[in-house]
């Protein structure tokens, strides 16, 4: 898998609806092309404390972003005709489904691939969080839970198990 878009969602509370930002990047033929990321109203509009510890965003970050259909608008022609990829596809899909859901927006059936079960095939062993696999792969992970730079280093670790005759691991 040369081409593809890698795909990272935070959320603001345990709703899988209530997404607050999105990372994507493009690849095509194993390189980056492309990246966009923005902040998301959430729905339901509240933050539980738990999850703005992780990732930073609170309501004040988003209480003047742009709701999901308006940011999905700039993301669906950029992964146009791509396989989708994320680290935990069973979290990011669920998500997306979700908020299509919410927003009775026509879900397009979008194909996933998840690293996160890519990277328990190759190594059975240990543990497979985003940034441990990322620096398997030789990248190093800055900015943990910030969703455009995990959706960049899940490309990486894209790149590098699903083409493993171009690289070695």
């Amino acid at each position: 898998m040369r081409d593809f878009a890698a795909i990272d969602f935070e959320t603001a509370n345990n709703e899988p609806t209530s997404v607050c930002s999105v990372g994507i990047v493009i690849v095509k033929d194993c390189q980056i092309v492309d990246s966009f990321y923005s902040l998301i109203k959430p729905e339901p509009e509240y933050y539980n404390y738990c999850f703005s510890r992780v990732h930073g965003l609170t309501m004040e970050d988003t209480c003047n972003a742009p709701i999901f259909p308006n940011v999905w608008a700039k993301v669906a022609p950029m992964i146009q005709g791509l396989p989708l990829v994320a680290h935990n596809k069973t979290f990011d899909e669920r998500c997306l489904k979700a908020v299509f859901r919410c927003y009775q927006m026509d879900y397009p059936d979008y194909t996933f691939h998840c690293t996160l079960l890519k990277s328990r095939q190759i190594w059975p062993c240990g543990r497979h969080n985003l940034d441990i696999i990322a620096e398997r792969c030789g990248y190093s992970l800055k900015n943990h839970h910030h969703a455009l730079a995990d959706a960049q280093a899940c490309a990486v670790i894209a790149i590098k198990l699903f083409n493993p005759d171009a690289y070695d691991l």
